[in-house]
C-alpha cells in the first residue's frame, strides 16, 4: 500500500530515538504532516538540534525535547509522568529508539541492556501512556528489525551465559513483534492500534562501535542500507493513514503486512514474554490500571 500523507494536525506524537535516523525521519515526517512532535533521546545527543529544526520548519513552537535514557526504568517512568502531565491526549507513540550491542553489558536495574532498551522500554512506555493513547483512540507503532523472525525467547531472557549480540538484538525485536500481538488481543481496537514495522536495512547509527560484528553491520549498510526517510515510510503510513484505522498487532513491511512469522504463530510465546516482561518492570497496580480497565472493555464486548 502507498504511504499517504495525511492532515495530523491538532494532534500529538511521541516518538523515541528521536536525534537521529530512522526516528529523527518519522519526526520530521509528522511533524510536516502537522503533528506535534515529542522527541525523546538521551540528553547529550542530536534531541535538542532536532527539535530546534522541527519548530523552524514547521512555525510550531510546541514541539518539545524530552530527554531520557530508555534503557534506565526509571527514566522511562519520569517521561511517561511528564507526558501525562503535559498532554491529555496521545494520538501517536512511535517505540523507535534501539541498539545493538556486541558485548554484554547491564543496565542501572541489572538488566542485560538490548532486552532493556529494545523491548522492556518500549513495553514499559506503552503500558505507563494508555490512558492518554486510549483517550485518543491512540496509534502505537514498534521499530522492529528483519532479524526478528529469527530470534527466539530464551529460557534466560538475559543471557547470563554464552552471551551473543545477534541472538540478544533478534530475541529484543522478535519481543517487539511479540508485544504487538499480545497487546492487540487485550485491547479493544477501536481503543488502541499497534503494529510493529521492519525498516529492512538502513543506513543508521546501528552499528558504530567496535567489534566485527558491528563491523559487519556497517558493511551491510553501506553495500544494501536505504536512507532513514525510505525506511520511516512505514512507520508514518501505520501512525497517520486512516486506511488503517482498526488495524493492529501485525508486522509490517514496505507498506503492507506481512504474514505472521512461524516463530510467532504459537500464542503461548507471547503470553511467557508478556509476563516475563511484566514481572522484570515491576509494575504497581496503579501504573496496571489503565490496562486491566482496557482488558475488561474487550472481555465485556466478547461476551
Amino acid at each position: 500500500m502507498k504511504s499517504v500523507v495525511d492532515d495530523m494536525r491538532g494532534r500529538v506524537a511521541l516518538v523515541t530515538g528521536a536525534s537521529a535516523g530512522i526516528g529523527r525521519a518519522v519526526a520530521s515526517g509528522l511533524a510536516e504532516r502537522g503533528a506535534t512532535v515529542l522527541a525523546v533521546s538521551r540528553a547529550g545527543g542530536a534531541g535538542a538540534e532536532v527539535v530546534d529544526a522541527l519548530r523552524a520548519g514547521t512555525g510550531n513552537p510546541d514541539h518539545r525535547f524530552l530527554p531520557a535514557d530508555l534503557s534506565a526504568q526509571g527514566e522511562v517512568r519520569a517521561v511517561a509522568a511528564e507526558i501525562t502531565r503535559q498532554v491529555p491526549r496521545l494520538d501517536v507513540l512511535v517505540n523507535n529508539a534501539g541498539g545493538f550491542f556486541a558485548r554484554r553489558r547491564v543496565t542501572i536495574d541489572g538488566i542485560e541492556r538490548t532486552f532493556a532498551l529494545d523491548h522492556l522500554a518500549s513495553v514499559l512506555l506503552t503500558l505507563l501512556l494508555l490512558e492518554p493513547l486510549a483517550a485518543a483512540r491512540g496509534r502505537v507503532v514498534l521499530t522492529t528489525s528483519l532479524v526478528a523472525p529469527w530470534g527466539r525467547v530464551h529460557r534466560d531472557v538475559q543471557l547470563r551465559r554464552g552471551y551473543n549480540g545477534v541472538s540478544a538484538y533478534a530475541q529484543a525485536r522478535l519481543g517487539n513483534v511479540l508485544f504487538a500481538q499480545e497487546l492487540a488481543r487485550r485491547v479493544p481496537a477501536d481503543a488502541l492500534t499497534i503494529n510493529a514495522f521492519d525498516p529492512g536495512v538502513v543506513r543508521t547509527e546501528l552499528g558504530q562501535g567496535p567489534g566485527f560484528l558491528n563491523l559487519c553491520i556497517r558493511v551491510a549498510q553501506a553495500g544494501f542500507g536505504r536512507g532513514p526517510d525510505a525506511a520511516a515510510q512505514t512507520a508514518l503510513t501505520l501512525a497517520c493513514s486512516p486506511e488503517l484505522d482498526g488495524a493492529t498487532g501485525g508486522l509490517w513491511k514496505d507498506g503492507r503486512r506481512l504474514p505472521t512469522p512461524r516463530v510467532a504463530r504459537d500464542p503461548r510465546v507471547a503470553a511467557r514474554l508478556w509476563e516475563v516482561s511484566l514481572r522484570m518492570l515491576e509494575l504497581s497496580d496503579e501504573e496496571l490500571a489503565p490496562l486491566r480497565r482496557l482488558e475488561a472493555l474487550a472481555r465485556g464486548r466478547a461476551t
